[in-house]
């Protein structure tokens, strides 16, 4: 057992009302500069929807992710060392600017000094790139809120096969929204995808970065991304992704989109896991069994074995308290209410998603003077928002999941209902959903009403730990033993020529030295 601390992030997408705000914050607070237009670390889709870019999830067109090959083992999607090499000066899995949008702004000059004129002079828009005129044809968020639109549902990628369950009638529409940020994936292919090592995972706390100064604009960590969430900067030609906020989670403090979110969805902690079993959680050969097998990733910080093996790693005690009270793994283990985005591109990402339940709220609430505890879970099968739709980005096709995490939040409700307004404790309602009364209380507390200090339990950094106690990190801050094919050291990226030959290493290179020297700097882009 080798412990691990790993940052990660449950959102509750009950309380998410599409307000952009987290967007907005994010933007202005990262991508405020000339050649990221375009980009948007943060942004909220609708969903049914085409996301952002267009058909991110579609991975038959982009490639994404990893696969498992023939012998069973873990690979790139879009190939390995000689498929890059062929296509290292012409990426074909790569998004254009149009699956994005075209940034632009708008001739408002020309409002201020047209003539005096009969007709009332337009400001038309002017691409932020180029300069010229533009005809537009898609923009951020421009499907926003049209989730009933037979003309952008219907091209969901997670609404194939599903054509029978996800209808797009006026009267079956349904709507919803997802923000997405980076995922900090436990295995990231962004990472894997890199030819020169400028893409890492933080050994001490999980957060993926970009090294600017060793990007070569290669791109491939764009196209190997399944979520879409590394972006490419026109002007700087280098990549830029959601960095987590690490300058103030190093601080103790939330990321800018949870501290600025109005409907208080964004939960952020730290969980424990265990490094060895990373290979072995993200090739199991059921995709079904991803989910359980990523949570078994997830060590108990309150078994006094995990606790002594995390502190002979490096972990500070403040560390593992941060740990036991995280909000994180509490939601996505112990109460099973969470869901990772996905699970089937096997990156085991680390930003999680407690479904949507209001559209099924009325049928729960007209079914509490029942004493039958099987009307909760025919509510919940009958609520609008199929789960098999919600089933296929959060739970790899599986409904039982999300079956369960819904139930569970109808049963909250329930209980909680019963215990304020009744004055009674119904431990049948608990018990009939595989859970304790004190634990529901716990986990209304913490979905329902959690306080700042209930949502982001952050652990500051320790300045004082030295470089030696990272010295044996990857660029991948994972690497599986004898697969240099699919996480290449940190060694031989940093040659700068060893590209994607294995056992490629400089022998005067000193990892230490090029471990403090390509430490992120604060300037916010890794």
């Amino acid at each position: 057992m080798r412990v691990r601390a790993q940052m990660g992030m449950v959102m509750n997408l009950d309380k998410c009302i599409g307000c952009h705000t987290c967007s907005v914050t994010c933007k202005n607070v990262w991508t405020n500069r000339r050649g990221t237009e375009y980009i948007w670390f943060n942004n909220v889709e609708t969903k049914p929807g085409r996301g952002y870019p267009r058909d991110y999830e579609d991975q038959e067109r982009w490639q994404g992710g990893w696969k498992l090959n023939r012998r069973g083992k873990l690979q790139l999607r879009a190939g390995g060392r000689l498929r890059k090499l062929a296509s290292i000066f012409w990426n074909p899995d790569l998004p254009t600017i149009d699956d994005y949008y075209e940034p632009w702004t708008y001739d408002y000059d020309h409002l201020i000094s047209a003539p005096a004129s009969d007709v009332q002079p337009a400001a038309r828009p002017k691409s932020l790139v180029t300069g010229g005129d533009l005809d537009l044809q898609w923009g951020p968020n421009w499907d926003d809120d049209l989730a009933g639109s037979p003309r952008n549902a219907a091209n969901d990628p997670n609404r194939r096969e599903l054509e029978d369950k996800v209808k797009l009638e006026f009267e079956q529409a349904f709507m919803m929204y997802l923000p997405r940020i980076c995922e900090h994936c436990v295995n990231p292919s962004c990472v894997a995808s890199c030819p020169s090592g400028a893409m890492y995972k933080r050994e001490e706390d999980g957060i993926v970065l970009v090294d600017q100064e060793a990007c070569r604009s290669w791109r491939f960590c764009v196209s190997g991304c399944p979520y879409k969430k590394v972006y490419f900067n026109w002007n700087t030609g280098k990549a830029e992704k959601c960095n987590f906020c690490y300058p103030r989670v190093e601080a103790g403090l939330p990321t800018v989109c949870s501290e600025t979110c109005v409907g208080r969805l964004r939960h952020l902690g730290i969980v424990l896991i265990d490094t060895d079993r990373v290979e072995a959680a993200a090739s199991v050969p059921e995709e079904h069994d991803l989910l359980d097998a990523q949570l078994d990733l997830m060590l108990d910080p309150d078994d006094p074995e995990v606790r002594e093996a995390a502190r002979r790693d490096g972990i500070a005690d403040d560390w593992i308290e941060a740990a036991r009270r995280s909000p994180i793994y509490a939601m996505c283990k112990r109460w099973r209410i969470a869901l990772p985005l996905h699970p089937e591109y096997r990156t085991l990402p680390m930003v999680w998603y407690v479904p949507p339940l209001s559209p099924v709220e009325s049928m729960i609430e007209e079914g509490t003077e029942h004493a039958d505890p099987d009307h909760l879970f025919a509510a919940v099968d009958e609520m609008r928002i199929p789960i098999e739709y919600l089933a296929s980005f959060l739970a790899a096709g599986d409904p039982e999941p999300v079956r369960r995490s819904l139930t569970r939040m109808a049963a909250m409700r329930r209980f909680m209902r019963a215990a304020d307004v009744d004055g009674r404790v119904d431990t049948a309602i608990a018990t009939d959903v595989g859970m304790e009364p004190t634990e529901m209380e716990k986990m209304f507390r913490m979905v329902a009403i959690g306080d700042y200090d209930d949502r982001y339990v952050l652990p500051k950094r320790h300045g004082e730990v030295s470089p030696e106690a990272f010295a044996e990190q990857g660029s991948c801050g994972i690497d599986f033993s004898g697969k240099a094919e699919t996480v290449v050291p940190l060694a031989a990226h940093a040659t700068g020529e060893a590209g994607y030959e294995e056992g490629a290493v400089d022998p005067d290179f000193d990892l230490r030295d090029h471990l403090v020297r390509h430490r992120p700097n604060g300037d916010g882009r890794g």
